[in-house]
């Protein structure tokens, strides 16, 4: 009898010392993680700080799990987000924009801003070690999906640069930006341009060559956000502002640490891509302040980007900036993450 109490008392110490354990070893984090979906408007380096983020693990830090998906445009991306296949979409505010002005009740609001700046490169099929933007006078550029960020911006640069789009130089906008690359390759096209790190590699492999940026040349515009549905955001305002801790502490990590280090840290995100082309990417994006120091969208920039669109033809009225941005999370995460 005693020794089947003994066993007993044994049995049911080493039950609690394990529940204590697994307790212990949580740190203070939750032992569930909210799971959150999230549809990126493509896979680039150009989104370096979200991929530190994630390969830090500054997401489980605030008690969340990331299911990233790869929505292949910002227009794929909001029907993802309005129709609650996702619960956050990550692409060009324009989208916001658009999504207002239709008149949606339950319309989109960014609440936090990655990038500063276009991060895409020109792509012609020869080296022009001395090229001017007036070579493109006649030419054929892929230019993405009509309305979107990469399309309004070429037109802004190319304006910038004395040409008009469509009479000096025509943008093909028949494909989605998944498509381009292959397109430019199967012979379509005399330039196009291109996230990173797809633009290097097709170098590397002596098939195109990178001859301009388009962030060099656009300057600081809020090219890229996170967003979610106005309900979402009213009913997981907690969740919302994990989320977005999480994104500023990669934009923190980002820089203030070296394009090696960076390179390194996002490897697991770009598993097929050279450790040396990862490299020089990022420092090509770092050199050229692609992405923002902190998470707020400011309304001064909004009325760069309404303006920019405005100006290629994609928009007859500008939405009002408490319509469709929420600057709180990310004014609350500079305030509270040191």
């Amino acid at each position: 009898m005693k020794r089947r109490l003994g066993l007993l008392m044994v049995a049911v110490f080493l039950v609690v010392s394990l529940v204590l354990t697994g307790c212990g070893n949580t740190g203070g984090k939750q032992e569930r993680l909210t799971k959150i979906r999230v549809s990126e408007v493509t896979h680039s380096i150009f989104y370096a700080p979200q991929y530190v983020a994630l390969s830090q693990g500054f997401f489980e830090e605030e008690g969340l799990e990331i299911e990233l998906t790869n929505g292949g445009g910002a227009d794929k991306v909001m029907t993802a987000v309005l129709t609650g296949q996702v619960e956050i979409g990550f692409a060009g505010p324009e989208a916001t924009i658009y999504v207002y002005n239709e008149g949606k009740e339950d319309n989109a609001i960014v609440f936090a801003q990655l990038t500063n700046g276009d991060g895409t490169f020109l792509i012609g099929r020869e080296p022009e070690p001395d090229f001017k933007w007036s070579n493109l006078k006649g030419k054929t550029i892929i230019g993405g999906r009509k309305g979107g960020m990469p399309e309004i911006i070429l037109q802004y640069v190319l304006r910038n640069n004395g040409l008009n789009p469509g009479k000096d130089v025509f943008i093909d906008t028949t494909m989605q930006f998944n498509a381009m690359p292959g397109a430019f390759l199967g012979g379509q096209g005399d330039y196009v341009i291109l996230f990173e790190p797809t633009g290097s590699m097709m170098e590397k492999e002596g098939k195109a060559y990178i001859v301009a940026s388009l962030g060099k040349e656009s300057g600081e515009v809020p090219y890229t956000a996170y967003f979610a549905k106005k309900s979402y955001i009213e009913e997981n305002a907690g969740i919302v502002q994990k989320f977005t801790n999480a994104v500023y502490k990669g934009q923190r990590w980002v820089e203030s640490h070296s394009p090696e280090e960076i390179a390194q840290a996002i490897k697991p995100h770009f598993p097929d891509t050279d450790q040396e082309i990862l490299t020089t990417v990022v420092k090509r994006y770092k050199d050229q302040d692609s992405w923002k120091k902190d998470p707020v969208l400011k309304e001064r920039d909004l009325d760069i980007l309404q303006k920019a669109l405005q100006d290629a033809g994609e928009l007859s009225k500008t939405a009002p900036y408490e319509k469709i941005i929420t600057p709180a999370f990310g004014e609350t995460a500079v305030k509270n993450i040191k």
